[in-house]
């Protein structure tokens, strides 16, 4: 009997942008892989490229029209994040190609993330770690006296999926769990207030948890970092734009709120050199779903969305 060879054709797919390791290796076993620098000429793609059935990108390049014009057989997007503000879904949507995230896998350390920063900026951890590491406190500077959590009252700008994991963690050591969101969650224990602004009047911590895109583009304005007052602190692992981060820079530089624990900013990598200077802020690198653990889960979870369009079953966690 003659041995019947294996199929050999692998889908091509584009990895748009900086990838994760693991997943790079793993699309390129599973898939014919060609790489695309995210800022890459979109008007002279070389032909095998523009055969590319799926985009993979992170969250923070996603998806413009552009790249989906620019692909005539593009599929499928699928992303590795749970935002997706970064991708023209209203385009995908009219174009037919699918698009998924990873929702679920990255809410528990997020939410860690989230609550190690509440601590850090309310405790002045990072600025007295700085003191001790320059020799100032051998020297003799005493280190200023820090805000505290017990007995807070916490709010959650965003009850969703890491909002709520937030509130979890949040729930022993809080005064009150306040939250606001586009309308009333009926299944949640806290208290809801329905004007953004009266919400920051309440709140002596607002952890900012909501979804990014246009309609909640700096929706932390102004006028609520002065509601929220000169004892306050924000903490925000969203998205940048979901705060205006010039606002906020004076708010902090006037002394109208009281600090900010940042996992995330309007143009990163690139971080306004004020907040930097400041010590009453707490900076990290766009970290929430950063553990070996999350980040192989993520991955996983792209590929396994990959899998199941190309045999044509039903999409894990399809967005559109």
């Amino acid at each position: 009997m003659t041995n019947i060879p294996l199929p050999t054709h692998k889908p091509p797919v584009l990895g748009y942008g900086h990838l994760n390791p693991y997943l790079e290796g793993e699309l390129a076993r599973r898939f014919t892989l060609h790489r695309l620098p995210a800022d890459a000429d979109l008007s002279a793609l070389p032909d095998d490229m523009l055969q590319s059935r799926a985009l993979v990108s992170f969250g923070s390049v996603g998806a413009p029209a552009a790249i989906m014009d620019a692909l005539p057989k593009l599929e499928m997007i699928a992303l590795f994040s749970v935002g997706y503000d970064k991708v023209d879904v209203d385009h995908a949507r009219a174009k037919g190609i699918r698009v998924t995230n990873t929702p679920d896998v990255l809410t528990d350390d997020t939410a860690d993330l989230a609550v190690g920063l509440l601590y850090a900026t309310a405790r002045n951890i990072a600025a007295n770690d700085r003191l001790v590491r320059s020799g100032a406190w051998a020297r003799g500077e005493t280190p200023a006296l820090s805000g505290r959590v017990t007995g807070s009252r916490i709010g959650i700008l965003g009850l969703g999926r890491i909002g709520r994991a937030i509130a979890k963690r949040l729930e022993p050591v809080a005064g009150e769990i306040l939250y606001h969101n586009r309308r009333e969650m009926t299944d949640a224990p806290y208290r809801y207030v329905a004007d953004r602004i009266d919400f920051a009047r309440q709140c002596d911590v607002i952890m900012v948890a909501t979804s990014g895109g246009p309609e909640a583009a700096q929706l932390v304005d102004r006028a609520m970092l002065d509601a929220l007052g000169p004892d306050g602190l924000l903490v925000n692992i969203s998205r940048g734009s979901v705060v205006d981060e010039a606002a906020l820079v004076a708010a902090l530089a006037d002394g109208r709120i009281a600090g900010a624990g940042l996992d995330v900013f309007a143009n990163e990598p690139h971080v306004p050199a004020a907040l930097l200077a400041m010590d009453q802020v707490v900076v990290q690198p766009h970290q929430g779903s950063a553990t070996r653990h999350t980040r192989k889960a993520m991955a996983d979870l792209v590929l396994a969305n990959l899998e199941a369009h190309f045999e044509g079953r039903p999409l894990l966690t399809p967005v559109v």
